[in-house]
């Protein structure tokens, strides 16, 4: 009697005229392969999106910048101290400053960031993904890169020249007025976020004379961490050492300046997770359905079964093994779909695209669908999803073992 559970779950699964399983069954499989399907192409594509954004722009906005109240003259000194202390990568001088770009008849608001091109590849990810031109040809006296979207909006390329208009003031016989320099495209990068229509890279001394800083002097250092995540715990730890220990002191994170784009994407993520998940809960509610219709249909043999001696137990495993074989393969065939759906969903929006004529993705800064498998959530999707598949399982099941044989072949 050990098997009969089993046997008699897989048999009241099938169609009564041989086919793979019962309409019943397959609409509750349907169901839940569809949910569990969603649930994995939701999930990794937010997965995907997380990971490229805290890429490209953690990878580019700098992680920690320590400041004072005054220009920081003589840097080097304070950059050398900083190199050694625990937790820090790399650190570098750091000048940035609200403008406005104008070419062709088109301007638009810039952040003009000063940076020392021969440190910029320890300090972000930002050389890797110049597409014209180079990082070291900018200069003390010349040169800027631009993002491709503000290329393509000013209407300008490598070789190209450009004005900028900043905030710092400039005197003369005529009145005071805002700076404006000109300036050579001498690159181009495409980080396929944000930062493509705002940011600007100069040379810092040239940054530094924009501001009117004195020589050797620098707005801030911006320090690259070994923990992401622990920018601000780093930072207040550096406002301990000796040489940092001063009022005058103090620091800024990207946790301050962009934290709070990362904690709607992690709550944005658990809502949608929840609102599949209830839509997997309704599917579940399938096999609930389909085993009390199984079991109304099977009353005669649940009886005859009874008066063989099957306990309780046994008839509670039969219908239990039914609601798990329905759960086991809607979560296997929906775990499937997931998997292959997911990494093509590419080429399906270019089907939908030249079916409709339009494009769907160029007016997104991430015009792709990025994805990322996470081992651990699929675990748990699967988990999660056989649970309910064996609790909607046990009430029918109960019931099914709580009939009376008596009531029932008192009218057959």
């Amino acid at each position: 009697m050990t098997s009969l559970p089993i046997y008699l779950g897989y048999k009241y699964f099938r169609s009564k005229k041989g086919a793979f399983a019962s309409f019943t069954s397959l609409m509750a499989i349907a169901g839940l392969s569809l949910g569990v399907a969603a649930l994995v192409i939701v999930l990794s594509v937010m997965n995907g999106f997380e990971k490229e954004l805290q890429t490209r722009v953690l990878g580019v906005v700098p992680q920690l910048i320590i400041r004072s109240e005054e220009s920081l003259s003589n840097y080097n000194d304070l950059t050398s101290k900083l190199r050694n202390s625990e937790n820090v990568v790399s650190v570098s001088p750091y000048i940035e400053t609200q403008g406005l770009m104008s070419a062709n008849n088109r301007s638009r608001g810039v952040f003009v960031t000063g940076i020392k091109p021969e440190l910029e590849d320890s300090m972000s990810i930002l050389p890797k993904y110049i597409t014209s031109g180079s990082l070291e040809n900018i200069s003390p006296k010349k040169g800027v890169i631009v993002g491709s979207w503000l290329a393509r909006y000013l209407g300008i390329e490598v070789g190209n020249t450009v004005n900028i208009t900043t905030t710092n003031l400039r005197s003369s016989i005529l009145g005071t007025f805002p700076r404006t320099i000109s300036l050579e495209v001498v690159g181009i990068f495409e980080l396929k976020a944000e930062l493509d229509q705002s940011l600007v890279l100069i040379h810092h001394d040239l940054a530094a004379n924009i501001l009117n800083l004195p020589n050797n002097s620098t707005q801030g250092i911006r320090v690259r961490t070994n923990d992401l995540f622990a920018a601000n715990s780093i930072g207040f730890s550096l406002l301990a050492e000796p040489f940092l220990n001063d009022d005058r002191y103090y620091f800024t994170s990207w946790q301050q300046t962009h934290g709070t784009l990362f904690q709607a994407i992690k709550l944005e993520k658990r809502l949608i997770s929840l609102m599949l998940f209830l839509i997997i809960t309704v599917a579940a509610f399938n096999i609930l359905s389909t085993i009390v219709m199984t079991v109304k249909t099977k009353e005669k043999e649940i009886a005859i079964l009874k008066t063989m001696g099957c306990s309780k137990t046994q008839l509670t495993f039969i219908f239990l093994n039914l609601g798990l074989i329905i759960g086991f393969l809607g979560t296997f065939i929906g775990l499937l779909i997931g998997i292959i759906v997911t990494p093509n969903i590419d080429q399906l929006i270019n089907i939908i695209e030249n079916f409709t004529n339009r494009s769907l993705m160029d007016s997104y800064f991430i015009n792709y669908f990025p994805y990322e498998f996470r081992l651990i959530q699929l675990m748990n999707i699967c988990f999660s999803v056989l649970v309910m598949s064996l609790i909607f399982s046990y009430f029918p099941a109960v019931r099914a073992a709580k009939l009376k044989p008596v009531t029932i072949l008192r009218h057959e």
